[in-house]
């Protein structure tokens, strides 16, 4: 039997009991929808919806998952989440597991703020990291091509280094590693000047454009991306999104895998040193199980990271640990499981 969690969650861990059982793909994407809205609630705005009756107002929660929401903000388990659980019990990664894994993870190596797409002010993530008993967390607002994100230009990005540092002299021994989400541009190179992107701790690089690229194309623009010496996380690599989302211009739909050579791609990440992020963003659960298990049969390192906007995303981890466990990645391969003067001797090849 599950032990009780947040509404959200448990809304969550029924979506991912279903697609473990392969059912319709509607099903799933209801219940990860619902908790995407869940978590858009304040506290006080669940309690009144759930006190009276209007949860199923809200779009994107239907009469199944405003039952199970009520019952988890009261303290239970979801009677449908039991039954998943009993059933499938024997198929998941034990809850003890999954705790082990990311109670040996001492960052996370992926979030935003506001002075890109991020909705709230770098202390305000530091604090919500450091309430998460983080050690460090890497602060890797988005590059300058990406304009729609408000993008870093390298003026800004000067200036958030020394933010940055004044806010580390205040908040130590914790720390803010810097930076940055770097776009793969379409000829591989990265969105960021060699020289600034030589003074950060950490430099996550992702496709964001051109996502339905040829196969090839595609390929050759991540192995150049990854090759690079400035990379050391290889960010979302498919750009999926399982479900739709919400952002400031508009709502994006789901969006199917990019394609690309994988084995490829990662046997480069084993021989240039570079991790691949397991992004545990519940619309992104990025890369897919096929894949998170050929980069562990190839040999990669990876990066569970959250890929958090706000502060209460950066408990998403969960996410990605519990999809590191099913697939058999090795704890000691995961890069933020080191302390930062390690991790940073890793990200500078020392």
């Amino acid at each position: 039997m599950s032990t009780p969690l947040p509404p959200a969650a448990a809304l969550r861990r029924i979506a991912f009991l279903l697609e473990r059982a392969r059912e319709a793909t509607y099903r799933v994407s209801a219940y990860r929808t619902a908790a995407a809205v869940v978590d858009g609630l304040e506290d006080a705005e669940l309690d009144r919806r759930i006190r009276t009756g209007t949860l199923k107002d809200l779009k994107g929660i239907g009469p199944k998952t405003a039952t199970a929401i009520a019952q988890a903000h009261r303290g239970e388990v979801p009677q449908y989440l039991a039954e998943l659980e009993e059933t499938y019990a024997g198929e998941l990664p034990a809850a003890e597991e999954v705790a082990a894994f990311r109670a040996a993870l001492r960052g996370d190596l992926h979030a935003h703020s506001d002075w890109s797409d991020g909705g709230s002010p770098i202390r305000e993530m530091a604090e919500a990291a450091m309430a998460l008993g983080h050690e460090y967390l890497a602060l890797t607002d988005h590059s300058p091509r990406l304009t729609v994100a408000n993008g870093l230009s390298p003026e800004r990005l000067e200036q958030q280094l020394d933010v940055v540092a004044a806010l580390n002299e205040e908040l130590h021994p914790f720390r803010i590693l810097t930076g940055i989400e770097c776009d793969i541009n379409a000829d591989g190179s990265l969105d960021q000047t060699d020289e600034l992107l030589g003074r950060l701790d950490v430099v996550v690089a992702s496709v964001h454009s051109d996502l339905r690229a040829p196969e090839a194309q595609m390929t050759e623009r991540m192995l150049t991306a990854v090759a690079n010496p400035h990379t050391d996380v290889l960010g979302h690599c498919t750009g999926r999104l399982v479900i739709g989302r919400r952002q400031r211009d508009g709502t994006q739909k789901p969006r199917p895998e990019s394609r690309f050579d994988a084995e490829a791609v990662f046997s480069a990440c084993v021989e240039f040193g570079t991790a691949v992020e397991i992004n545990s963003r519940p619309e992104r659960l990025d890369p897919p199980r096929r894949l998170l298990t050929l980069a562990v049969e190839l040999g990669c390192e990876f990066a569970v990271d959250t890929d958090a906007h706000a502060p209460g995303q950066l408990d998403w981890q969960s996410n990605g640990c519990e999809r590191a466990v099913e697939c058999g990645v090795p704890v000691e391969r995961v890069v933020n499981t080191r302390t930062a003067d390690d991790l940073l001797a890793w990200t500078t090849g020392q």
